[in-house]
């Protein structure tokens, strides 16, 4: 099961440990979207791709994902989805990048 957690929260969790060894930040918007910024140091897997389901088997699954779109919404379908696929942590960003109050870096 997934859990939806507020900035707070989610600049906790990017905050524990090694950012690129521990958690795995999740942007599951589109690429268009993503020209607008990505949050530092995220992973950007188009959920309306067709070889989303894919490309997250890939992922490691002893890893926590803290995962988010341009609302919430997408990011939350990809959280459930990860859940059904035995992914341990995963945590959906309420509100997405658009209730972001941090810096977006270039893709």
């Amino acid at each position: 099961m997934y859990k939806d957690i507020s900035q707070e929260e989610f600049r906790m969790i990017m905050g524990e440990g090694d950012i690129s060894s521990d958690v795995v930040i999740l942007d599951v918007r589109t690429e268009a979207e993503t020209k607008e910024g990505i949050i530092k140091n995220a992973l950007n897997i188009d959920i309306s791709a067709p070889n989303f389901g894919e490309q997250i088997q890939y992922l490691d699954r002893e890893k926590s994902y803290l995962v988010y779109c341009r609302s919430g919404a997408r990011s939350g379908q990809a959280c459930q989805f990860m859940s059904m696929n035995s992914f341990g942590d995963v945590y959906n960003l309420i509100g997405g990048v658009m209730a972001w109050n941090g810096e977006l870096v270039s893709p």
